[in-house]
């Protein structure tokens, strides 16, 4: 089991050594990925919720808002 783990640690570690194009790949990935949960996050997504102290009252909250 853990030479089969080393071997596929190996493998990825070569495929990624030997990339030119898919390194500036990963990077805008991780960069898309950071602009949409980190950015985004701050500006779109509001913390309503947090208001709210009971579960019950969050549910009957979300209620009302998809019900308008």
């Amino acid at each position: 089991m853990i030479k089969t783990a080393q071997n596929i640690y190996r493998f990825y570690l070569e495929g990624f050594k030997s990339m030119t194009v898919g390194k500036t790949l990963w990077v805008i990935l991780i960069i898309k990925l950071f602009i949409m949960f980190g950015i985004l996050k701050l500006f779109f997504f509001k913390a309503e919720l947090s208001e709210f102290k009971t579960p019950d009252e969050k549910s009957k909250y979300v209620i009302e808002q998809l019900t308008k």
